[in-house]
């Protein structure tokens, strides 16, 4: 059983930082894409950044030069920095796996979902 465990959410000021991390555990050969989605209320799921196997990354206009995904193959693990955070940064965020191979399945995973709250 795949499970994707986020850490590092939490309380922060306008203009400060924060590091979320996330580990896939389990019995797995490979992942391909991984990256971190984040919710509001009242809002739609929302991509804040992607990393594919090879390190290619991917941030929408909104968190570009603010935020870093970065992954660890070796330890299944992903992290986010973010730098700079503003009010509009709150929301729950949550980490994505795609193309998770273990034994007899491929699929994606979703973890729990950290909270992340700027005050201004």
């Amino acid at each position: 059983q795949v499970q994707l465990v986020e850490s590092g959410g939490g309380l922060v000021q306008a203009g400060g930082s924060l590091r979320l991390s996330c580990a896939a555990s389990g019995i797995i050969y490979s992942i391909d894409g991984m990256g971190w989605y984040r919710q509001a209320p009242g809002k739609k799921r929302e991509l804040v950044a992607a990393i594919t196997s090879g390190g290619s990354t991917n941030y929408p206009d909104s968190v570009k030069g603010r935020f870093t995904i970065s992954r660890d193959n070796a330890k299944n693990t992903v992290y986010l920095q973010m730098n700079s955070l503003k009010p509009e940064d709150t929301a729950v965020y949550y980490c994505n796996a795609k193309g998770v191979a273990s034994p007899n399945v491929k699929g994606d995973y979703w973890g729990q979902g950290t909270q992340v709250t700027v005050s201004s």
